[in-house]
Formats: C-alpha cells, structure tokens, sequence
C-alpha cells in the first residue's frame, strides 16, 4: 500500500504501466518522491494543482504529447564525464590499437552510447580518439549517442556544460583545450562536437536503421529494467554488434541468466562483453 499523498494507489498503477509499456523502466511505489520531483513541474506548467490531477487528465484525454512529457521525465538522466574511468583507459590502451590493425581495410570505426543522457559518455569518447588516435585522422568515425528524451538529445547536441558537470570527471587539460568559456558555462568545441551524431532510440521498440558497431556502451541502464525486458535488450543489442566488437555494461552488471550470446571477456583492467 503507497502511503505518500503524491498519488492514489489507482493512479500510481495507471502511471507505473503507462511507463513501463512505454519504456520498459520499472517503477516502484518506494521511489514516490522522484515522481512527485519530476512530474510536479510538469503538473505546474499544465496549470495542474498536483501530479494527481496531471495522472487523471492523461487517463481521460489520452494526450500523446503529455505522455511523452511524462515518460520522458521518468527517465534517469545521469552521467559525467569519463565516469568510471576504466572502459575509457580499456578503448584507449587495448582496444582502438586492436582495431586500427584488424580495421585497415575498411577505416572505419562505430561506437554507439546507449541512454547518452545530456552527452558527456559519448564526447568523453570523442576526445579521447582526438587526443590519443592521431592516425585516425582519415578514418570514417561514427560516434552515435541515442536516448528515449528528445528533451536530453537536445541538450546534449548542445554541448554546453555547467561548471559542476566539467568538475565531474572531466581532466583540466581537456577542459582547456576543447570547451570555450560561455558565461558560467563551458561549450564544446565544434572540433568535438560534430563528431557525434544524436539520435532518439527506445531500447524496447524496433531500433532505426544503425550500423553494425565496434563498441557499445549500455552502462547503468539494465538496472531499471525487469529481467524479461533485460534478456530482450541485451538480444536486440548483440544483433547490432561486429563479431570481435565490445560490450561496456555497468560494473554491477552482468548477462548471466539474460543470455548466450554474449561472453565476459578480461580487457586491459576492466572487463567487457562479446558476441560468443
């Protein structure tokens, strides 16, 4: 039984499967004040008195638009720069040396960033290759980052950054070298910035039209999903995997009981997934 006043058990259950048919995430009656967090202003700019009404006006008019709004805002949206460093040290001293042998042929390489939030995985990614990988230079590079919120796509094509977020993980040198002082913000260089391509992907409807990729981040997403949806994912993302390409989940977790087709493999000091 909820005990919060956030909402009534019956417009809990309507929002807790709208989300879940919607996305897939889970949600638990023990997490009511995100929801009140992150809906009330929703509810407010409606002109809504609480997220109760906001719940009842979605069950009577069924508006597309506000249940967008809504599943987005349910959305996890958070990440840092170079966060757990390790995959990053991993790509950088085993992997993109392995694929500038076995890629010579075709030079080009795909990287892909799952739930990329407002964006530092996949521009941590980017200045890595700039700053590291100069014989890359002539190389196709296609460095995709996708999420359900077209709200977050749009700030992080953006590539502007407040002062907390450069704090968090992000090396002074890098700082200094690719952003550009704005204010009380820091904006990514163009250099950087056009190497990434955004796009809206829901990883439990069909994918868009994608390449096969080299590397796949999928870090911290798994958890907000039940074991069904987990296995299917993890499925849908093998299928869009090279032979020899890398899986990056969370370092909590795992594949096992989910599915076959991918292998943990050592790689550098961390470890990683492959297709088996």
């Amino acid at each position: 039984m909820i005990t919060t006043e956030v909402l009534d058990p019956l417009a809990f259950d309507f929002l807790s499967n709208l989300v879940r048919e919607r996305s897939a995430i889970v949600l638990q009656p023990s997490k009511m004040y995100l929801i009140d967090a992150r809906l009330s202003p929703v509810a407010k700019a409606e002109g809504l008195e609480d997220v109760q009404a906001l719940v009842e006006m979605i069950r009577k008019t069924k508006n597309p638009r506000l249940i967008q709004t809504v599943v987005e805002k349910m959305t996890t949206n958070e990440t840092s720069f170079f966060r757990d460093l390790h995959p990053f040290d991993a790509i950088k001293a085993q992997i993109i040396p392995q694929f500038i042998a076995s890629r010579e042929k075709t030079r080009q390489l795909n990287i892909w960033s799952n739930a990329c939030s407002s964006g530092q995985e996949i521009y941590s990614v980017a200045m890595l290759l700039r700053e590291n990988f100069p014989q890359l230079k002539d190389w196709r590079i296609n460095l995709i980052a996708s999420d359900l919120s077209t709200e977050i796509l749009e700030r992080a094509k953006s590539g502007v950054f407040n002062q907390t977020e450069v704090n968090r993980g992000l090396p002074m040198p890098y700082l200094l070298k690719y952003f550009t002082k704005e204010g009380l913000t820091w904006r990514i260089k163009d250099e950087i910035r056009s190497m990434v391509q955004f796009q809206v992907v829901n990883l439990i409807t069909p994918f868009p039209t994608l390449p096969k990729f080299d590397i796949v981040f999928l870090r911290n997403v798994l958890i907000y999903f039940d074991a069904e949806s987990k296995s299917k994912i993890l499925q849908k993302i093998h299928s869009q995997m090279l032979s020899d390409s890398y899986l990056f989940l969370g370092a909590a977790e795992t594949t096992l009981g989910l599915t076959t087709s991918l292998q943990r493999v050592p790689v550098h000091k961390t470890f990683a997934f492959q297709p088996s």
